[in-house]
């Protein structure tokens, strides 16, 4: 039976002039409407907002927890399925015989630095510590909160949360969008990925619906990254002196919350207005550097035995774990306090949070992925964007959450690391080690922490600017309008300001889970998309039938 040639053509309407030219009307207008709306509401309705939000979570938390937990469970299986299989392994993901452009460390170093870089500052030492105190084998009694026999299960958990799993998710968008992009010539936006199961329908409403879904949730995943580093921030110029920031709770105040926005999205949009050649990869260099140093001192100042353990046997504990953990859904009985509905509880608070977070995160760091992975073939990707950022993480999670757990269990700190709030704890834990030998150091160190801090934000943010553009404009890497990049970064910054204030990060968090739920299905479908493509490709190179886009 004949098989047709690939679709290598998705035309996508956008504007031949006006302030719009370039952009696809549709996806943009509508795009800028709803995140308008959510901004306004939350701002001149917080607590409103704050109430309505929270119902809504609870909703999804009670009828899609399960969803969120085998949907990354598929992700995962899906990724190292691709790997094994010949026919998937060995495809490039751009023409025949194409070469990757950059070498194997600058790709490690940027996928790093645009999926999680900026939440290791905050979680590589407050999840540990987290979990450390609470988790579900705690709930169920087999270990005890704050003692050494729950040592292992906190670093179980916290790989869980930031290893394959996470990277799983923005494999999943980066693999669908080098594939159709770079194999087939279509446009580099969400919608492209769905063509073997739509095709030339997704030039229509079904493909801005697509897109319009694709930003929504880039820009709540991105806000709540902001908004967490936006209260770590705030606690971070709190330690180096600049006072008025935080109330006496330790909480940033609606003054901290607007200074800190004011310079992290005036420097993003500043960067992205100047490009990725300059701004982002100038920022990018910079992050790495710091990073080096500040890993460094954890590891050869801090728990070293500690972390090192902490490292192998977590690994260990996690491999052997991973299949029960991805898997297992705790049902609540609906009463309050009692073991079931715990442990429901603390799986919604953690791993369907984080899911949700991931999968919103992904046409973000997808597209990104996508483009600095032109060239290689899937295999390459997929074992290189799941397991070497994932073992970053863990070295990350190991020594500094490490340090942290060490200091506190030999009863040295004596709480200060506990007490501290998440954003603070790193910067207490650093003042807490090096206070006694020079204040001088422990200040220098803390501004350390909060330049790093800020170049990873400014990052996040900037790029996240350029990659809704991208979409919005049906796909076009080229230069921007400035006034569509000024909107996008002061949006995004109003949407972080406008849910810290109607309710803080819980609320950040509730928009994001609520905003990721319509993505998690187009990535269902994106796995669908590319196993039919795979398939039929395989068919197609047996008859001799061409399944890239000719050569230039």
């Amino acid at each position: 039976m004949a098989i047709k040639e690939p679709l290598t053509e998705l035309p996508i309407r956008t504007a031949e002039k006006g302030f719009y030219r370039g952009f696809s009307i549709d996806v943009t207008v509508v795009s800028k409407i709803i995140i308008s709306l959510l901004v306004v509401w939350c701002i001149v309705w917080p607590t409103q907002a704050g109430t309505i939000l929270g119902n809504w979570n609870s909703v999804i938390l009670a009828n899609f927890a399960a969803w969120y937990i085998w949907a990354v469970a598929f992700f995962i299986i899906f990724c190292l399925g691709l790997a094994i299989w010949p026919t998937a392994g060995r495809m490039n993901l751009g023409l025949d015989g194409e070469k990757p452009e950059f070498s194997n460390f600058s790709w490690f170093s940027m996928m790093f630095g645009a999926g999680i870089g900026v939440g290791m500052l905050t979680w590589a030492v407050a999840e540990p510590v987290a979990h450390f105190g609470s988790n579900p084998e705690t709930i169920q009694g087999l270990t005890t909160g704050g003692e050494a026999d729950n040592v292992r299960m906190a670093y179980k958990w916290s790989f869980l949360h930031w290893g394959l799993g996470a990277w799983a998710c923005y494999a999943v968008a980066g693999l669908s969008l080098a594939f159709f992009s770079y194999r087939r010539g279509l446009p580099l936006t969400i919608r492209s990925s769905l063509t073997p199961l739509f095709g030339k329908a997704l030039s229509g409403n079904l493909g801005h619906l697509i897109d319009i879904v694709a930003v929504v949730a880039t820009i709540l995943g991105v806000a709540q990254t902001l908004g967490f580093g936006v209260e770590q921030f705030v606690a971070g110029l709190t330690r180096i002196g600049i006072g008025g920031l935080v109330e006496e709770s330790g909480a940033a105040t609606t003054f901290g919350i607007v200074v800190a926005l004011l310079a992290i999205m005036g420097a993003s949009t500043l960067s992205a207005l100047s490009g990725v050649g300059k701004g982002i990869k100038w920022l990018s260099n910079i992050n790495m550097v710091l990073s080096i140093i500040l890993l460094g001192f954890f590891i050869i100042f801090g728990a070293t035995w500690f972390g090192a353990q902490a490292m192998f046997v977590g690994l260990w504990d996690y491999l052997v774990a991973l299949p029960e953990m991805s898997f297992n859904v705790f049902k609540s009985d609906g009463v309050d306090g009692s073991e079931a509905f715990l442990l429901a509880q603390w799986q919604g608070w953690w791993p369907v949070f984080y899911w949700a977070w991931w999968i919103a995160f992904a046409p973000f760091v997808g597209l990104f992925l996508a483009r600095i992975s032109r060239g290689r073939t899937i295999r390459e990707f997929v074992l290189g964007a799941m397991i070497v950022p994932s073992l970053m993480c863990f070295v990350w999670f190991a020594w500094a959450g490490g340090t942290a757990i060490d200091l506190e269990l030999n009863g040295e700190a004596n709480g200060v690391i506990f007490d501290a709030a998440n954003g603070d704890k790193i910067f207490a834990m650093t003042e807490f080690m090096l206070a006694p030998i020079a204040e001088a150091l422990a200040w220098g160190m803390a501004m350390l922490i909060v330049v790093l801090l800020m170049t990873f934000l400014v990052t996040s943010a900037d790029s996240a600017v350029l990659i809704v553009n991208t979409i919005n404009a049906a796909g076009d890497e080229g230069p921007k309008a400035r006034p569509h990049i000024l909107f996008w970064g002061a949006a995004l910054g109003l949407v972080v300001a406008g849910l810290l204030i109607s309710g803080g990060t819980s609320a950040i968090q509730t928009a994001m889970v609520i905003g990721a739920l319509p993505f998690s299905f187009v990535m269902v479908l994106m796995c669908l998309s590319m196993i039919k493509a795979i398939w039929n490709d395989g068919r197609r190179e047996a008859m001799g039938v061409a399944t890239t886009v000719p050569a230039e």
